[in-house]
This record gives structure tokens, C-alpha cells and sequence, in this order.
């Protein structure tokens, strides 16, 4: 480093020289600490974190419980070889086991979403002797090999093929019908004509559904009601196991632990990530024993280098003591209920905001030009985002394929009214700043 260069300026040319750009444009600041709900750059600057981190910091940042729960483990055992099983694998397991229903009690601990879905993706295909993979249009499921070609919002261009029979149905967005047949209500029309088209091109090799509760990526898109029951039952029907993936949506995040919870609708295998492990990579796979033991008796393989860590796992198991002690999930209900009040109020003020949607603290704000044709207001977001982050909130923009600019709205659950109304009052002055 040259003696007059700054640390941070030394660190923004080495940026430049050395790190593989992964997705869009890296901020414009370096962030040298975290507490609760807040980022601070290297000036000191507080800025509110409304995307809980990658969508992953349920608890907010650096807290102690988490702190407490990574010490411990480090005091006892950070890595084993995967043969070997600690003491907190075990008990995050059982934990898991006694909050979901009696059809998911068999565990597999791996670091990410990708790689629980990889797992569950393997197990669908082992088990049913299949390998029909059927996904939504707008879904996010990871970036490993299966799991990626179930990822149809982006990300297949130029990468060559993905697995075979990956296939995807029309998403039921409302605000937007695929099949321009709906408009705010859906009679899931999609869904039929969606597996009509998949039946046809199908040879009779189905293995597996996998859907997001709330398709997050793809626009912060909930199933409408009633929506998950049909597709279970169209699962059944071709003798597929369905496959959720609770990412973005477990532990508290939606008003309940679970947000297959809302629907009634247990799943064949269930994924978790991002919001188990609260900033540290953990994520599971769980399924049924029946399903379980069909795999084992099969040679059911998934052997990784940090599969059942000890260390993510004790954070896993403070994470839910702590959603339990807390009772996060009505938490969320209730501040995601004083959010979406004041995001509807500003839709009130604002004609760009087309649309207020989602549940509990995972809401969207699709911005437009027009409400009434819904045209898109493509460059508004990246310019009122830009606007937040310079006022001090970070609210991850999306821009939707061939439609609008979206913000997924997902700050910790132990957000404060304070802090809420922090957020609203400075995205209302992006919005009238930049329209």
C-alpha cells in the first residue's frame, strides 16, 4: 500500500485487481461493522438494513445470543470429519423434529439453500425412481447444478443445458397473470394449463415439485389461497413428492414458523436455510422416515466437507430457543402488519407504487408509471434505491424479468416501530425525490 493511500482506497483498487464480480455492482462503501438492525461503513455512517443482510439475518446482526452460541462452540468444536456427529447436530435435529409436524422428523445439515435443495432434489429422484423436476417460473432455488435448473428467474443463459426434465409452470402472480387471463384474483387456471403443458411433454419420469411458500426473488409473490392444496394434490396425482423450499420464509418471517403453516399443507421434504442459520451458513433438509429409509436402502449419497458442523449447528439451536422465547413469529405477524400500514400509506401518496404485497416482515412495493396499465417503471427503482442507500437504508431492488422494479422489504424480526418508521419516512423521500 502506497503511504499516502487510504486503507479504504487500498481495498477499493484491490477490489478492482483481485474479486470475481458474482451479480451486479458491488456498494460503493465498505461496511467495517453490524449491530441489531444497522450497517455502519467506514465513516461511522448507520445505515438500516431492511434485507436482514442476503435475506439471512433474522435476529439482526451480531446478536449476543448468536455470539454466545458461536463462542460456545468454539470453546467445544468447530469442524469434525463428516463421519463423526456432535452433540449440537443432534439436538438441533430433535429441535427441529418437535416443531414441525409428525411427517418431518429426519434431518440432514448442510451450509446452503442450494445445497439443501441439491439434497432434497437427489432424495425426490432416488426415492420415486424419476427425475421429472417441475418448478415455478419466478423461482429462486440456488446456484449448484440441480438446484439452478429449478432456478428459472435468472441465470440459464449461457451456461450450456441444465438437468434434464427440469420444466416450469406459469407463477400465480396476481398483479401480473402469466396467462393474461386473471387480474388481483386467481382462479389458478395457471396451474392447470401449466401441467397440462407439463403432462405433455413429460415421458412418465416425474420425481419432484419444488416451491416457495412466497415466491421471494421472483417479485415477493405469495400462492393464493387454497393454491398449495391444488398443487400437492397434482403432485399426488403423478406420484411426486413435494418439495418446499422455506428459505426465505421459515422461522417467524411470514407470521408463522413455517409458512406452509398458513396453507395446511405438510410437504414430502421440506429445505431450510438462510433465516437457520442467522448470518452463519447452516441450512437442513427434512423429510419423512418412510422417505428416509427408501433413500438409505437405495445408497442415498450426499457427502460434503462441513455436512453436520458443529459450530453452525449451535447457532442453529439458539435460533430456535430463541423464536420460541421470543415469539418471533407473532412478532412478525404484528410489526409486518404496522410495516405494510405504512407502505400502503405511502402507496396512498405516491402513484408509482402499484402494489403493497407479501406477509409478515417479507413484503414487496412494485413500482409502475401507470397503476391502471401497469406499465413499468424500470429505471425508478435502481434510482430511488440509490436515493435510500445515500439517506442511510439498504432495501434490496429487484428487477423483474419484462415488467417493473420491485423492493423486497425483509428487516430482522426484532426490528422496532422506531426503526420501521425510520425506513418509511426515507423511502418516502427517495420516492418524491427521484419521481
Amino acid at each position: 500500500m502506497a503511504q499516502e493511500e487510504s486503507p479504504d482506497a487500498y481495498q477499493r483498487e484491490a477490489v478492482e485487481k483481485h474479486l470475481i464480480r458474482y451479480g451486479g455492482e458491488f456498494a460503493p462503501f465498505f461496511i467495517h461493522r453490524a449491530k441489531g438492525s444497522y450497517v455502519y461503513d467506514q465513516d461511522g455512517r448507520a445505515i438500516l438494513d431492511f434485507t436482514s443482510g442476503q435475506m439471512c439475518a433474522i435476529l439482526g446482526h451480531n446478536h449476543p445470543d448468536i455470539l454466545a452460541a458461536m463462542q460456545k462452540s468454539m470453546d467445544e468444536v468447530i469442524h469434525l470429519f463428516s463421519g463423526m456427529l456432535s452433540p449440537p447436530v443432534v439436538e438441533l435435529a430433535s429441535a427441529l423434529a418437535e416443531l414441525l409436524p409428525a411427517g418431518l422428523s429426519k434431518t440432514l445439515l448442510v451450509n446452503t439453500g442450494s445445497e439443501s435443495n441439491e439434497a432434497a432434489l437427489r432424495m425426490a429422484k432416488l426415492h420415486t425412481g424419476g427425475f421429472e423436476v417441475v418448478g415455478f417460473a419466478d423461482a429462486w432455488h440456488g446456484m449448484t447444478a440441480g438446484s439452478s435448473s429449478s432456478t428459472f428467474y435468472a441465470g440459464h443463459q449461457g451456461y450450456g443445458p441444465g438437468m434434464p426434465g427440469s420444466m416450469a409452470l406459469p407463477s400465480p402472480n396476481c398483479y401480473r397473470c402469466p396467462i393474461r387471463h386473471c387480474r388481483d384474483q386467481c382462479d389458478m387456471t395457471c396451474l392447470d394449463v401449466g401441467f397440462d403443458l407439463v403432462d405433455r411433454q413429460s415421458v412418465g419420469a416425474y420425481a419432484a415439485i419444488i416451491a416457495e411458500p412466497i415466491l421471494s426473488t421472483g417479485g415477493v409473490i405469495p400462492l393464493p389461497e387454497g393454491y398449495l392444496q391444488r398443487l400437492q394434490e397434482k403432485a399426488r396425482q403423478r406420484g411426486m413428492l413435494l418439495i418446499l423450499d422455506e428459505a426465505q420464509t421459515a422461522l417467524g418471517r411470514t407470521g408463522a414458523n413455517f409458512a406452509f403453516e398458513h396453507d395446511g399443507v405438510t410437504p414430502d421434504v421440506l429445505t431450510l436455510s438462510k433465516t437457520l442459520g442467522a448470518g452463519l451458513p447452516l441450512a437442513a433438509t427434512i423429510t419423512s422416515p418412510e422417505i428416509e429409509e427408501t433413500c438409505h436402502q437405495k445408497g442415498f449419497l450426499f457427502y460434503t466437507s462441513h455436512v453436520s458442523d458443529p459450530l453452525p449447528s449451535q447457532v442453529g439451536l439458539a435460533v430456535l430457543r430463541m423464536l420460541q422465547r421470543d415469539n418471533l413469529s407473532a412478532r412478525a405477524s404484528q410489526m409486518g402488519d404496522y410495516l405494510k400500514k405504512g407502505l400502503e400509506q405511502l402507496q396512498d401518496e405516491h402513484e408509482c407504487i402499484g402494489q403493497v404485497r407479501g406477509r409478515g416482515l417479507l413484503l414487496g412495493v412494485e413500482l409502475v408509471s401507470d397503476r391502471e396499465t401497469r406499465a413499468a417503471a424500470n429505471d425508478l427503482g435502481a434510482r430511488v434505491s440509490k436515493r435510500c442507500l445515500a439517506l442511510g437504508l439498504s432495501m434490496n431492488i429487484i428487477q423483474l424479468p419484462g415488467t417493473s422494479s420491485l423492493f423486497r422489504i425483509a428487516p430482522p424480526l426484532t426490528v422496532t416501530r422506531n426503526e420501521i418508521d425510520s425506513a418509511l419516512a426515507i423511502l418516502g423521500q427517495a420516492l418524491s425525490e427521484c419521481r
